[in-house]
């Protein structure tokens, strides 16, 4: 099996920012409100003519910039995402035609907020085995088409970005492990009832505000700290290296206290933490790629260093994969 790792990174975030203070003038919330409860402070939202699509773009191209390639040179595009351009075609089709990557295979994945890690391990099984040579992935994400501006419990955590990753083959180091894991028990806790087989779009759906994240906060705190050390340690126990041999870790962006509770149960001592959260709020599965890619471009990740990647989201899912740099 060939070695893989990442050649390039990229990322986009739209123009557009909705601070805490614009959110006190349309919710009962606060500045102070969100800043304890979650750490975020601003987050970005799409230009009315922008997509989930339109975004994954703009970050692929610097990313295949950053990595020295073509778009003809990929094999294969991933798009890691909740909020699809369509329920159908995949949005990784219609970033092939943007892109004019017309060599390679696409397909969307539908993992929520660990979307981008399960991307990556997708996309490594396809280079180690020689079935692919060079692969796009994007986490990418407009959560603001998806979020009740009225719900003050939910509104204040989201936001729209993306982050890809050109992946190839590497001599030494790359991906060094990636575990993936479900509990679907817990499909109730974070979800959008309306728009599927299941409650098809109906004037009711609409009206009883069905096509909406809905999210059992409290519940899903807890469990989120629980997965993604369980993730974490068995990512680390996959690669044959503990806790004192990573140097960076790059959280799911969802929330500053589960960060915080993460970090002190796994008990990292040299690592650092990146956190972008109080810039971008909770991009789903765009919000570990962008943290990643921002580590990466401002030189906060040097060659050779060990970087762990975890998150977990809706379903509910969780993550981690150990990338040497």
């Amino acid at each position: 099996m060939k070695k893989v790792g990442i050649l390039g990174v990229g990322k986009y975030l739209p123009k557009k920012i909705l601070t805490n203070a614009d959110l006190e003038k349309m919710v009962d919330t606060s500045d102070e409100w969100i800043t304890t409860r979650t750490g975020i402070k601003e987050r970005h939202l799409v230009a009315p003519d922008e997509a989930t699509s339109d975004l994954a773009v703009k970050a692929a191209r610097q990313a295949l910039e950053h990595a020295q390639l073509k778009p003809e040179d990929l094999d294969l595009i991933i798009i890691a995402t909740i909020t699809p351009d369509v329920p159908f075609p995949a949005t990784a089709c219609f970033v092939q035609n943007k892109l004019g990557a017309k060599n390679a295979i696409c397909f969307d994945i539908s993992a929520a907020c660990a979307g981008f890690i399960y991307a990556l391990g997708i996309a490594k099984q396809f280079i180690a085995s020689g079935t692919c040579r060079n692969a796009l992935v994007v986490g990418a994400e407009v959560l603001s088409s998806i979020t009740d501006w009225k719900d003050r419990s939910t509104c204040v955590l989201f936001g729209d970005g993306a982050g890809a990753a050109v992946l190839g083959e590497v001599e030494k180091g790359g991906i060094l492990s990636s575990y993936l894991g479900c509990e679907g028990q817990y499909t109730n806790l974070l979800y959008m009832p309306a728009g599927g087989s299941r409650m098809p779009a109906s004037q009711k759906t609409i009206d009883e505000r069905q096509h909406f994240i809905k999210m059992a906060g409290n519940e899903v705190f807890k469990i989120a700290v629980m997965s993604m050390v369980e993730a974490a340690q068995t990512a680390l126990k996959q690669a044959g290296l503990k806790c004192a041999d990573i140097n960076w870790i790059i959280p799911h962006q969802a929330n500053l206290r589960i960060i915080d509770a993460v970090a002190k149960r796994l008990g990292f001592v040299n690592a650092k933490i990146y956190l972008n959260i109080e810039k971008y709020g909770n991009m789903s599965s765009a919000s570990t790629a962008t943290a990643m890619v921002e580590a990466a471009q401002e030189g906060g990740i040097k060659k050779g260093d060990i970087v762990l990647l975890v998150a977990f989201g809706a379903g509910l899912v969780r993550g981690a994969t150990i990338i040497q740099w």
